[in-house]
């Protein structure tokens, strides 16, 4: 009963080198599930890669990480003032501040406090100081160990005016009178990297990378689950927790449900007419028993029988189709970013030497 993740070691590594080759100054982000691998592996991958930082998405994910990196540890979630107390913290760990007042409260500290990244408001509007706010700050941040500054950018949306937002930022720090050394930045592409840095030489540009470096060959992995019962079904029978009408073939049990991901469906944004109109339809076709699951069978994706599990989910297979038998494999495709798996299997192939792992520069 084995929800499974199949990684192609040596295809997977050469990615993830070609990615971190593309990107100068390069800091990897170990957050969350370890986007589906583990922050433990990644942190240990992050070693070899010769980085000297990493990025986690909140401090409970230190620890995890430490095991298999020693160099820093920039934490993204945002400082609050109840988190400023007296009692030690980590070692080679940057904090983010994204609040006026946070940022005052940290001067009051003094080299007692945190090293900090001061985080500036972005076209995303999740957090950061605003540039107005700025020249209000400059005093205040003098008494800071500020360890640069960082934006949190759309992953997509106007380009050019993404950009523009990171140079109107830049140039209001620098009428501020508040140094700028390090720029930690998400979401740009190497292009796009390479504009900022011709725009300001002075500055170290530090890109913080995730999905792009850990997921950016889907080739190299696959997740899949194990067929676990397999039942003909009478036209209209009764099946599941909900007790829908069963159309008429076989009925799968396969691992692989909510506990790893399976039948979550991320929120989405509808951008026009269309969009609210295919929603409306797929929402009639779940309701009516026809939702679609991730897994696939003889290249056809299968439909959910009932709401998936816990741990496993029921699949409906047509007539037209022949079924697998106990203990076959299906593919399935899953957001990595929010599965879980019982078993990880690293595919055998040539042992890569060391050697093979440039220091990132």
């Amino acid at each position: 009963m084995t929800f499974r993740l199949t990684i192609d070691e040596p295809r997977w590594h050469a990615a993830i080198r070609r990615a971190a080759a593309q990107s100068p100054g390069l800091v990897p982000v170990i957050k969350g599930n370890g986007y589906g691998f583990g922050r433990e592996r990644l942190a240990e991958l992050c070693g070899r890669l010769g980085v000297d930082t990493v990025a986690v998405g909140t401090e409970a994910e230190i620890p995890s990480v430490r095991l298999g990196f020693h160099g820093t540890i920039a934490v993204m979630a945002p400082l609050g003032t109840a988190d400023l107390n007296p009692e030690p913290r980590p070692t080679q760990v940057l904090r983010t501040v994204a609040h006026a007042s946070v940022v005052r409260h940290l001067a009051g500290l003094g080299a007692a406090g945190p090293a900090a990244v001061l985080e500036l408001d972005s076209p995303v509007h999740r957090h950061g100081v605003t540039l107005s706010e700025l020249a209000e700050l400059a005093a205040p941040l003098r008494q800071v160990r500020l360890a640069g500054v960082a934006m949190h950018l759309p992953s997509g949306g106007d380009r050019r005016r993404v950009l523009e937002s990171v140079h109107l930022a830049l140039d209001a720090l620098g009428r501020a009178g508040i140094p700028l050394s390090t720029f930690w930045v998400s979401h740009l592409t190497p292009p796009e990297l390479a504009l900022v840095r011709a725009a300001h030489p002075g500055v170290q540009v530090r890109p913080r990378i995730g999905t792009s470096l850990w997921l950016g060959d889907r080739q190299a992995f696959r997740a899949s689950g194990t067929v676990l019962d397999v039942r003909r079904m009478p036209h209209r029978q009764a099946v599941g927790y909900r007790q829908r009408r069963f159309a008429g073939g076989t009925l799968l049990v396969v691992s692989g449900g909510t506990a790893h991901g399976v039948g979550l469906y991320a929120s989405a944004a509808h951008s026009g007419l269309r969009d609210v109109l295919k929603g409306a339809v797929l929402g009639a076709a779940r309701g009516a028993g026809w939702a679609p699951s991730p897994f696939h069978w003889a290249g056809h994706r299968l439909h959910f029988a009932d709401v998936a599990h816990m741990q496993v989910s029921m699949l409906a297979v047509p007539p037209h189709l022949s079924a697998p038998t106990v203990g076959d494999r299906l593919d399935c495709d899953i957001r990595m970013t929010v599965s879980t798996f019982d078993a990880v299997e690293l595919r055998p192939g040539v042992s890569e030497p060391e050697a093979s792992w440039p220091a990132a520069s």
